[in-house]
């Protein structure tokens, strides 16, 4: 595969674009209102002055570039910053969370055509990519232009690396157009400089320098009251084929200790009725947050399917069990309940996480469990064991909050992308 050849293929594909993006549309997986962004046309003008274009795949990278987005704005008086995502989620949770100056638009489908319209709009004075979001047309136009790109908090998973490895020449054609990959660890930088990157710089990892996750402490308080003082662990960012497996955890633990009841937030929360129904499927009374229901005395399992939210979760459960780590998907952040004191427990799989684990490893603030039966045997021993719970919760605290100046460092090394009197203090 050369840059030729896919910018052939994706010309070739045009007229399957539209109908992807209604099926898509249909599935809840695209915003109806603003579909023309994803095929490059804008949804405001271009503010006047500099601006730097940030783009993530999704929730976890967005999230992850909050603090650097205010750092950037801090840093430059007059600077905007346009962040993309390409998911409903991520732009519903950006709508509340960006700062002013900063606004989001859904990224162009990598269609030459709609990354033209994309650029020829917002005309970026530098692009920044987060972690591992990479298509090609987008990377090589932006780069044709001149503009100056960089690829920060960089990612390379093992699976990634040896799927670009059957593409170098177009891998190390997108590499060769960033001025620099701050890559989050040093087996990351290697696969990116294996693979064709240049300038390699390890300025540490972004989520290990976020804030804490928001909560509305009214919310917070009304749930803790209905909750009182039952024992309780926490699903956090669960996915397909997990929750009826949780629901079958409860129900053994449940032997044990009668009055449990097991909190889940769904990854994806459009979700919330069909974790629900696999629920009740399973014999458990399940209330849903998105359909109004409180926790009641009868409720089992309650499914928090709403936006923006998962901060409260974390500070009504000190035990938290990693979504996405019961399947082979890789995992979810797990600094995320760990910056809230929470004791982290995850199934085999956190591949997506590697650098991460082995410092909750290191620091022994994580628990990890091969298969459902030693899920279940641990979350039995921890509930009814809350001075070790704490113990793990302030240990994975230590190593989520170790990472202060990181967002510092990575906003010096983008601001000086920026040309002329931009990059001026």
């Amino acid at each position: 595969m050369t840059p030729a050849l896919y910018r052939l293929l994706t010309w070739a594909a045009t007229p399957l674009v539209r109908p992807l993006l209604e099926r898509r549309r249909r599935r809840g997986k695209e915003d109806a209102a603003r579909l023309g962004e994803r095929l490059g046309f804008a949804g405001r003008p271009r503010p006047p002055g500099p601006l730097v274009w940030l783009h993530g795949a999704s929730v976890g990278e967005a999230q992850s570039v909050l603090g650097l987005i205010r750092a950037l704005l801090a840093a430059r008086p007059g600077l905007s910053v346009l962040l993309t995502t390409g998911t409903v989620t991520s732009a519903a949770m950006m709508a509340t969370r960006l700062p002013q100056g900063a606004f989001h638009q859904f990224v162009p489908v990598d269609h030459p055509l709609a990354v033209r319209r994309f650029l020829d709009h917002w005309r970026p004075d530098a692009a920044v990519w987060i972690e591992s979001e990479l298509w090609p047309n987008l990377v090589l136009d932006t780069a044709k232009r001149g503009i100056p790109m960089a690829l920060v908090n960089g990612r390379m998973s093992a699976a990634s690396f040896e799927g670009w490895r059957k593409r170098p020449r177009l891998i190390r054609a997108m590499l060769r157009g960033f001025r620099f990959v701050a890559a989050q660890s040093a087996g990351d930088g290697g696969h990116f400089a294996d693979l064709g990157a240049g300038d390699i710089r390890l300025l540490g990892n972004l989520k290990l320098d976020a804030p804490a996750l928001p909560a509305d402490p009214a919310v917070t308080a009304q749930l803790a009251a209905q909750l009182g003082e039952r024992p309780r662990f926490l699903a956090v960012s669960t996915h397909k084929g997990e929750e009826g497996r949780l629901a079958a955890i409860h129900k053994r633990i449940a032997d044990h200790i009668p009055d449990l009841i097991t909190l889940i937030v769904p990854r994806h929360p459009e979700r919330g009725e069909e974790v629900a129904a696999e629920i009740r499927a399973a014999g458990l009374a399940v209330a849903r947050r998105q359909a109004g229901e409180g926790v009641g005395a009868g409720t089992m399992v309650y499914v928090a399917d709403t936006l923006g939210e998962l901060g409260v979760f974390c500070r009504l459960s000190p035990l938290v069990v990693m979504g996405g780590s019961l399947v082979p998907h890789g995992g979810q952040n797990p600094l995320e309940p760990a910056r809230l004191g929470c004791a982290v427990v995850t199934g085999p799989h956190m591949g997506n996480f590697t650098e991460v684990m082995a410092g909750l490893r290191q620091a022994h603030a994580v628990t990890e469990t091969g298969d459902d039966t030693a899920l279940t045997a641990t979350l039995l021993r921890l509930l009814a064991a809350p001075d070790e719970v704490a113990r793990l919760g302030e240990a994975a605290r230590t190593v989520a909050t170790a990472g202060e100046g990181v967002v510092t460092r990575v906003a010096g090394a983008v601001l000086a992308l920026l040309p002329g009197d931009h990059a001026r203090p």
